[in-house]
């Protein structure tokens, strides 16, 4: 398929927001609801504040994260996805899904240990929210 093409059919466009190592992570982060900075940061394993803030950025020029700042002492801001971002997030999901299934068949101990991280990564947002 050529470049022109893929465009033409979609799917470049939705590649283009979603390429990059950190941003089907912060997607799929911000789908529970509005989350602040530090706890985004502390959700997303391994980002750099810097980093997380340029994606942040891009997502909100895309029109897939909305950036909400509350006029009080101390500042704070929350991030949440728009409903693009929310379609968006349903494809990531699929994706995901997608990857468990055919990384179980070929490498169930490499599953199962991915698996156990983000049961423990759930939990560990439940006691944040």
């Amino acid at each position: 398929m050529a470049k022109s093409d893929m465009f033409d059919c979609g799917l470049g466009p939705a590649l283009k927001v979603i390429a990059g190592k950190w941003r089907p992570t912060i997607i799929w982060s911000l789908h529970a609801g509005p989350v602040r900075f530090g706890a985004l940061r502390r959700r997303v394993n391994g980002i750099s504040e810097k980093v997380l803030f340029e994606e942040l950025r891009e997502l909100q020029k895309a029109g897939i994260v909305h950036r909400e700042a509350f006029d009080e002492l101390p500042a704070r801001v929350e991030y949440s996805l728009t409903l693009a971002g929310a379609e968006l997030n349903s494809a990531v999901h699929a994706l995901a899904e997608w990857g468990s299934r055919h990384v179980a068949a070929e490498h169930p101990a490499a599953c199962q240990a991915a698996l156990a991280g983000s049961e423990e990564r759930a939990a560990e947002r439940r006691k944040l929210a």
